[in-house]
């Protein structure tokens, strides 16, 4: 093959590799620390500031950090009921992943963002829900810890899913990342 018919092969497949995706983002949040989680809402709201659609998977650790502190749920398993008081219920209880100064970093993290005008952990979820982001949970994880939709937190798109709907999304998003 010529190198004219060459280019002409790989302008196609590029052609066909944009027709299949979407200015759409999709992320896996698998971090349960606050600057991560902080981080994983940053970006979701700076890309839909971008105009592009975003989907958040929420996975392992940070299934907890979707958890609502005033709901309960019920005919948990012993192991769920163990995960339900390890881990952190919701995002407010969250630690730092590095410098956790004895559980205080979280609060001075959260202390200078107040000082800087920084928008809080509920404020970002608040305008996330706003701007229509998506926050999908792992069914699978939520089933290992025992989580149950009924003690997630109210958000307006939110939804319990497999891996396969994130593989779906993700392989028709324009940029994919993993936090």
């Amino acid at each position: 093959m010529d190198f004219e018919n060459q280019i002409l092969e790989l302008q196609k497949k590029v052609g066909k590799l944009e027709k299949g995706t979407k200015d759409q983002l999709s992320m896996v949040v698998f971090s349960g620390d606050l600057d991560k989680i902080l981080a994983a809402m940053i970006i979701a709201t700076g890309a839909v500031a971008y105009d592009m659609q975003v989907k958040l998977f929420f996975t392992f650790w940070a299934t907890a950090s979707l958890r609502d502190p005033k709901k309960k749920a019920s005919g948990k398993s012993f192991m769920g009921k163990m995960f339900g008081m390890m881990l952190p219920k919701g995002k407010n209880k969250l630690k730092l992943s590095k410098m956790n100064m004895a559980g205080m970093g979280a609060a001075m993290i959260k202390g200078l963002m107040k000082k800087k005008n920084v928008a809080s952990l509920d404020e970002l979820f608040k305008v996330a829900g706003e701007l229509g982001v998506v926050i999908n949970i792992c069914e699978m994880s939520m089933d290992l810890m025992g989580f149950k939709k009924e003690e997630m937190i109210d958000y307006p798109n939110l939804n319990v899913c497999g891996v396969a709907t994130f593989l779906a999304d993700a392989s028709e998003s324009k940029v994919q990342l993993f936090i």
